[in-house]
């Protein structure tokens, strides 16, 4: 076993977890730190873009929001042997420090860090804590919050560091933008792990309700679930608009790069791509978290002028259509906005949780 110390990520099953996870991992790693991540088995599929070298540890997880009850009533038994699995490990190989990134696949590495009192601080990428953050808030040494201000629990201290972004993300970082003019334009369309059915529901016609002149110009990168995608793809081209339907595209910090508009969710990770590459955006937060934590997230930007909010409660194919003529038809007010969404952006956010980490360490 190497001398170099090791860090323990603990992340659950989500984009927005994981890449925030695999931009630390990325990090930590080039500062000469062993690192493994402790997910389970949802978790381990979006691993591919990890480093090669961090170790992968699936552990037994749950959660009661899934499944009937005989799932549910299983869901102690399922943690509590993730727990001793990891804290087996834990006193095999001993961690420098343990940091969770939320969602339920993280408990079992941040419940071994706690019961074996190593040093352990969590990231919340959203304004609003998730539940399995909320459980350890008052468990870990720091809580770096990505999303500022955060909703926190009473007596803790969150320290403002923005959301980690990949190095693919940072590659692009505030990569020049080309306002919208009479040439070809890109639109991106992101949906997020969750939910984009009414994003492909409402964008593909609203696209369509756009004035000849300008559709003539567009081409879309659309984000749809599998279960949506025939019809989408078959609606942009029953309407003549160039479309690539995807169900993820793994390039999508330079399709970003190449978007003069953005229409998305406003996850913790899409925001905060969005503000490091810097372009204009349609934020529609989704309407099915339970803690609205997407509007809040999207605060940021619609506060600098830099996106354009609309509720779901409001979303139509009118009201969308309206404001992407609006961004397209002003080149000068589309590039205003790509500024203002850089202004927002925090590209060391990375940095500065890695500060935190070796803080902890040597606390």
């Amino acid at each position: 076993m190497s001398n170099a110390p090791l860090l323990v990520i603990a992340a659950g099953g989500t984009g927005g977890h994981m890449f925030p996870a695999q931009a630390l991992a990325e990090a930590m790693l080039r500062k000469g730190w062993r690192v493994k991540l402790s997910t389970d088995a949802r978790g381990a599929r979006y691993t591919g873009g990890f480093p090669h070298v961090v170790e992968i540890e699936q552990l037994a997880s749950a959660t009661f929001a899934r499944g009937g009850l005989l799932a549910k009533a299983l869901v102690p038994f399922r943690i509590a042997s993730g727990v001793i699995g990891a804290t087996l490990r834990m006193m095999r190989d001993k961690p420098a420090v343990v940091v969770g990134f939320g969602g339920y696949p993280a408990i079992p590495a941040m419940g071994a860090a706690t019961l074996l009192r190593l040093p352990r601080m969590i990231h919340e990428q959203n304004g609003v804590l998730g539940r399995v953050n909320q459980l350890f808030a008052k468990r870990v040494d720091r809580v770096a919050c990505g999303t500022w201000p955060t909703e926190l629990p009473d007596g803790i201290e969150g320290v403002p560091v923005g959301n980690p972004v990949r190095a693919a993300v940072m590659e692009r970082a505030g990569a020049a933008y080309i306002p919208p003019g009479d040439y070809p334009m890109s639109i991106l369309v992101m949906g997020g792990s969750q939910g984009a059915t009414i994003l492909s529901d409402v964008v593909p016609p609203a696209i369509a309700a756009l004035p000849m002149e300008m559709l003539k110009n567009i081409r879309v990168s659309h984000q749809a679930r599998d279960s949506d995608h025939e019809r989408v793809v078959e609606f942009y081209a029953q309407n003549g608009i160039t479309a690539e339907v995807a169900p993820f595209f793994t390039d999508i910090p330079t399709r970003m790069s190449e978007a003069q508009l953005v229409i998305s969710r406003a996850g913790a990770s899409s925001v905060a791509d969005i503000s490091v590459i810097g372009r204009p955006s349609i934020l529609i937060p989704l309407a099915a978290a339970i803690r609205d934590e997407q509007t809040a997230n999207a605060r940021g930007l619609v506060d600098a002028n830099a996106a354009i909010l609309i509720p779901e409660s409001a979303l139509t194919v009118h009201s969308l259509a309206q404001q992407i003529e609006a961004v397209l038809s002003d080149e000068h007010a589309a590039l205003q906005m790509a500024l203002a969404a850089l202004g927002t952006g925090r590209p060391d956010a990375t940095d500065r949780l890695v500060a935190m980490v070796e803080d902890l360490q040597s606390a």
